[in-house]
């Protein structure tokens, strides 16, 4: 979604990295889906017509300095993903009824997941498909999905906090399991903001799920709750995943953990390339 926004009916969309998401030009968006000659403008008289049905765009809105046509940074309004298809919603042109016809689609299936959610794991195959990854790989990662729902769903029950805790539990994991946290990992395999798990190989993926499936088993054996108890669990759980991962490599004489990454060369491609070679 984000690379919809990115560069939309041949216009660039300005864009900043903010909070651990992108922010989206208002300003840019605008031009991109109106013939008004003046999208500053246009934004001020939307903003002040949506005020009048009780509606404050500018709430969905932060102040963040991007470069201007002279070069130098200015403070504009942006928005991130979420809240500029909100905004897109508000802009009466004819330009803009594709973005709505399709953000009406993603809504709709979305629905559609919640009330069937094989759906949802049917796209997400399909998606994964589309990028170049292998069936026995999309296995894994679609089952180290629902792995690391079911420890998250525990963490939540038992009062960890969402976001910066999870964070910090995650990299407990990552440290036992792999030796690295998961920015570490990431920088291991040339990543910037890639999702990681996006780019581990079978092994990776099994030992990640290994640790993420002990951890919520020994949460719930002991019942632990908040974070410090969570956090025990985590460290517990990913020592037993890190010990077997060592096992391993020890009995296949090279490490488990892997810098390549499926940035150039999608996974099934590259799963073919590794087989020729043995």
């Amino acid at each position: 979604m984000d690379k919809a926004l990115v560069v939309f009916q041949n216009n660039k969309i300005r864009r900043v990295w903010y909070n651990n998401e992108w922010f989206f030009s208002v300003i840019d968006v605008v031009a991109a889906l109106t013939d008004s000659p003046n999208p500053r403008n246009y934004w001020s008289m939307l903003k002040a017509r949506e005020l009048e049905q009780g509606v404050e765009l500018y709430t969905n809105c932060v102040r963040l300095k991007l470069p201007a046509e002279d070069g130098k940074l200015r403070e504009t309004d942006c928005s991130n993903t979420k809240n500029m298809f909100r905004i897109v919603q508000s802009i009466p042109s004819p330009k803009a009824e594709p973005f709505k016809q399709w953000l009406a689609q993603v809504g709709y299936e979305r629905v559609e997941e919640i009330q069937n959610p094989e759906l949802a794991q049917k796209r997400m195959k399909e998606l994964y498909e589309a990028k170049g990854y292998s069936d026995d790989w999309i296995e894994k990662r679609v089952r180290g999905i629902a792995i690391r729902q079911e420890l998250t769903d525990e963490w939540k029950k038992r009062g960890v906090k969402e976001d910066k805790e999870y964070a910090i539990l995650t990299n407990e994991i990552s440290k036992a399991t792999f030796g690295k946290t998961v920015d570490e990992y990431r920088q291991f395999k040339g990543l910037k903001r890639e999702n990681l798990r996006d780019h581990m190989n079978d092994l990776e993926l099994i030992f990640n799920m290994l640790g993420e499936r002990v951890s919520t088993e020994i949460t719930r054996k002991e019942d632990a709750q908040g974070f410090v108890e969570a956090e025990d669990a985590a460290k517990r759980g990913g020592k037993i995943a890190g010990n077997a991962r060592k096992e391993t490599e020890k009995e296949l004489g090279h490490p488990v953990t892997s810098e390549e990454n499926y940035l150039s060369e999608p996974e099934k491609r590259k799963r073919l390339g590794d087989k020729s070679r043995h």
